[in-house]
Parts: C-alpha cells; structure tokens; sequence
C-alpha cells in the first residue's frame, strides 16, 4: 500500500483493460492456480486420515516464534501483517492453527475457495496467491513417512495460510485503501475495528462473534448488495454493454422514435415490434430518472442521456469503489443514528435499525465540500443566530461594508463581542479583515432573512459544520443541491426537531413553534446524543436490489481510483 502511485487521466480503454484483467485473472488463474491448490489440499487430507498412527496421535506441533516472525518478514507484502501474526500465535501459545491432530483443517480450503473468488469482491485474487501452496501440499503428502521433514513442511503451511489470511482479511474487512494511511482520501468518519486476529479465530471455530468472519462474509448488507450489482454489471459487460441513446428532448409520449429499440433495451424492457415512444416506456424513462436522482419527467434530455450513456464498465468502478468505502464504515451502526449521503443530497434518520425519519438536504457547492465525518448531535437551537464565518465576511461581505457600514441593518446583522456586547460596525477597518484579527462575531438575528431558518442542529466538530433549516426552500426542488458554504441544510427542520426532542419533556411540535415564534435563541439538549454520520457513497443498491448512481461530486471518487486500481 506503501507503494502504491497516482496515474491521472485514465482513458476508457485502459478502464477496461484494467477490468478485464482481474476478471481475465479471476477465470484463468483463479480457477487453475488455486483450484490445484484445494484439489492437492483434498489428497493431502485423505492422506494424513489414511497415514501412520504416529503423526495423528501425536501432539499438536508448536512454532518457534523466531520462526513465523523471519517468515512473514521475508515477504514484503506479509510485512504489514506482522502485528497480527504475533497476536494470533503468542494467543494460542505458538500451536499451529490449520492442522488438528496434524490434519488440515476444513478452513483451510474455504480460504483458498474464497481467494479463488476474490474479484466478485473487487479485489484482485493475485494479491493474495502468495505461496506455492499446491506444492506445499504435495511435499507434505510425500513426506509422511519422514516425521521432521513432516513438521517442518507443516509449520510452513501453517503460517502461510495464517499471514495469506490476514491480507486477504485486512483488505475485505479494512480496505485496501486505508483512509487514515491516505492523505489524499477525504474521509473522517470513525474507523472500523475490527481486530483480525479474532476474527481468523472466528473462523477456526476457537471463537464465537457476533459478526460473520466464520463464514467469510461482509460486515453490512449494503456492500452484500453492491455485490449482487457488481455481478449483475459484470454480465451485462460480457454481453457487449448496452447500446447508446440519443437525446431527443422534444419527443411525447405516442411519437414514434428510432431510438426506441435501444431505449427499450437499455431500460430491461421487453422487446417490442413498434418504434412508439409509448406510456410503459415513458413511464420506465421516469422511473429510471428517479433511480438516478434526476428530474423524473420523462424526457430524454441531454442530462438523462448523458446519465444512460455511461459505459457498464465506469459504473463496474463505480461499484468497487464504494464497496471499498463500506470496508471503511464501523463494524455496525448503532441501533438509533442520522445519516447523511452527500452525493445522494439526502439524510436518513435510523431507529432501532429502520429508517424512521428521510428528506432532501442541500449539501455543500464544490468549492465548499460537506466534509465526511462523523460525530453526535447534542443541541437543537430554536430561532438561531447566523454568525457569519470570518472567510465570507472578508470575501463577500467587507468590501461592501468598507463604504457603507450602515449595510449591516439592511442584513439584519449586528456586531458583537463574544460576551454579546454591541460593537458600532462604524468603528471597524473593513478592509484589513482577515482571519488571524478578527475579535468580533458578525451575526444575523432571528427572524425571516436568517440564513439558519428557524433551527440548528448542533453536533460539535472542528469542522464547524452542522445541521439547519433554510430560508430558500425553492432550493430543494432542484434535482441537484449543491448550495451551502459546507453545512447541510434540512428539509423538514421542524420534523427533525419534532423528532429529535421527543424525548425531552415539555417538548412537543407546538412548544417548539411557539419558541419559534418569539425570536429569540433557545438551546435545547438532546436526552441522549444521536450519532451522526456525513458520509460519500455514489453507488449503492436498495433492498430491492435496485442499483442508485450519483455523479462524484467532489471528485472523492476520481481521487480513490487512483489509489485502489493502481
């Protein structure tokens, strides 16, 4: 990972290539390579069942820990797993792990099954072939005779299995892009910690979890289902993609179309004799409008076209790339949170594991990205005050105020000091504003013209970031609502409070619009702080398995290609 280098400009031609060389390395190498390997494996343990009495009554074989710790250090890709390496075996007293009563264990060959199949993960399944094993597994069955060329043939594969794990496990479980070992990754939100070493003894049934490690399996459901999407893509590639669409913004439904047999096939639809822009075909036009948060009206439009036009094999990447993203998230939610999908321009709140509470936010313009991070929401502000951020008033605001300071009172702004005393805007160097002598707080009051609305969602971070309502709600309308300075504004600020506060006595919808009503800030804790995760996915598939695009907004997603196909 260390080594890993930037190539910018990637053409399509070279997105294939690189798509069909892990798939081309999956079908060959995958299924020769290591499909010996688990036959060898097989012979190997029928033999040790059928060999003398002295190797399966003997005692279970021990490691000399200078042993596996030269091993794993000798191969530069093992290095990195050290750590895990020593924890397992120092655990388990240095006993080898994939043999009992000096049989291989049936793990061993869902490990190398798993390996086989580790392009339907994204992942390359070279990266993790790391030692001849299938003539591990030969030397040992010709060695049975031979009880210490035996052993030793054994500890080897004992630790090769054990260092293969942890780096097929750590790039599964944790990513093969690490954020926090990134810099150039946007991505703040608290780790997932997972502790492989207990995981491998999940899987060798020396443990018992609460998570599926016993079964090799993923952590979410949602990344199951980007799955199920990257299979679907991958067949759809295979076919020959599907066809190109050309816009054609003014055709209404009962118009006949040369485009309608494309049309037709690249939305699923069953093959028609006409060349009618009909209703089902309209109707599934707006249907994929919404999937792709477009504007669902059913005309082909340059958006929606540009939208259909993108190759099966950008949206393959699509796929890979937030499944890796899922390897990022904690190992579980907790049973209550607020989610908001950057990209998606939409914040969900869960309770108990179903979303309780959806609706649109306007998120940050590109110049101003929503940052991703996580954090817990303490404080709902009722009739907040606006207090303007040093960089818009150097910006926007004093080269306008350097002539005219009275301007503030057509804002409804004020001056203060941070004990909240009156400052005459007057008596202040507008030009020379910046950051570093700045001792006021330029506010906006309460009311109609403020640009927090009615409410503010507090979850303190160094960010300075948070949740609010809008003056603007014409805003929320347009399919794409990349608007704020880097807050996330609400659509439904009064639900959310509603609620938020529902816990909290005296609370309820009418208090909190009467509060509002007097115009003056109120702070009110939450009972129990909710977490809150600000999160980037641009693919992601629902519990219908409907597979959802968003356009990379940021750039989040051109940025960590460059890192995890290279």
């Amino acid at each position: 990972m260390e080594s890993l280098k930037y190539k910018n400009n990637m053409n399509k031609n070279t997105i294939k290539k690189e798509i069909i060389s892990i798939r081309t390395f999956r079908d060959r190498a995958g299924k020769i390579l290591i499909f010996l390997s688990v036959l060898s494996l097989i012979f190997f343990v029928s033999a040790c069942k059928n060999s003398s009495t002295r190797f399966s009554d003997e005692d279970q074989q021990v490691l000399d820990s200078t042993y596996y710790i030269d091993y794993i250090k000798s191969d530069p890709k093992l290095a990195d797993q050290l750590h895990w390496v020593k924890s397992f075996y120092r655990v388990r007293n240095l006993e080898l792990a994939w043999f009992k009563n000096n049989t291989i264990v049936p793990q061993a060959e869902k490990l190398l099954d798993v390996i086989t199949k580790a392009a339907d993960e994204g992942l390359d399944p070279a990266d993790y072939r790391l030692s001849d094993l299938d003539k591990l597994f030969k030397e040992l069955k010709a060695s049975k005779r031979d009880f210490e060329k035996f052993t030793e043939i054994q500890k080897e594969i004992d630790v090769a299995l054990t260092g293969t794990y942890f780096l097929w496990a750590s790039d599964y479980y944790r990513g093969l892009v690490v954020p926090r070992e990134n810099k150039a990754i946007e991505w703040d939100v608290k780790r997932n910690k997972i502790k492989l070493d207990n995981a491998l003894m999940t899987v060798l049934s020396e443990r018992e979890s609460k998570y599926p490690y016993a079964n090799f399996s993923p952590l979410h459901p949602e990344y199951s289902r980007l799955k199920s999407a990257l299979a679907a893509h991958r067949q759809i590639q295979s076919s020959g993609g599907w066809p190109e669409i050309v816009a054609a913004p003014k055709l209404k439904a009962g118009q006949p179309s040369p485009n309608i047999p494309a049309l037709r096939e690249r939305l699923g639809l069953r093959t028609g004799t006409d060349s009618v822009y009909s209703e089902d075909i309209m109707n599934a036009v707006k249907q994929f409008q919404n999937d792709q948060g477009l504007k669902s009206d059913g005309a082909l439009g340059a958006e929606t076209v540009r939208i259909m036009n993108i190759s099966v094999e950008e949206r393959i990447r699509q796929i890979i790339l937030n499944m890796e993203r899922w390897r990022w998230i904690p190992k579980s939610f907790e049973p209550d949170y607020l989610l908001v999908n950057i990209p998606a321009y939409k914040l969900h709140v869960i309770e108990k594991g179903k979303e309780k509470l959806s609706m649109n936010v306007i998120v940050g313009k590109t110049l101003n990205g929503t940052p991703i991070f996580s954090d817990k929401m303490e404080t709902v502000v009722l009739s907040p005050y606006w207090n303007v951020p040093v960089s818009i008033i150097k910006e926007e605001l004093a080269p306008k105020l350097v002539g005219n300071p009275a301007y503030l009172d057509r804002l409804d702004m004020e001056v203060v000091t941070a004990k909240g005393e009156q400052i005459n805007p007057s008596s202040i160097n507008w030009g020379s504003v910046n950051e570093s002598n700045w001792k006021y707080i330029l506010r906006r009051r309460p009311g109609p013209k403020n640009d927090l609305g009615d409410v503010k969602f507090i979850f303190p971070n160094t960010n300075d970031v948070y949740l609010h309502d809008t003056p603007h709600d014409e805003l929320f309308s347009q399919a794409k609502r990349g608007f704020s300075h880097g807050c996330v504004r609400v659509e439904k600020p009064i639900d959310l409070a509603e609620y938020l506060l529902r816990d909290v006595e005296g609370w309820s919808r009418s208090k909190i619009l009467s509060t509002i009503s007097k115009r003056k800030e109120r702070h009110v804790k939450l009972k129990k702080v909710l977490p809150v995760y600000l999160v980037y996915f641009t693919a992601w598939a629902d519990e219908n398995g409907k597979v959802h695009f968003r356009d990379d907004i940021y750039g989040h997603d051109k940025t960590l290609a460059k890192l995890y196909f290279n």
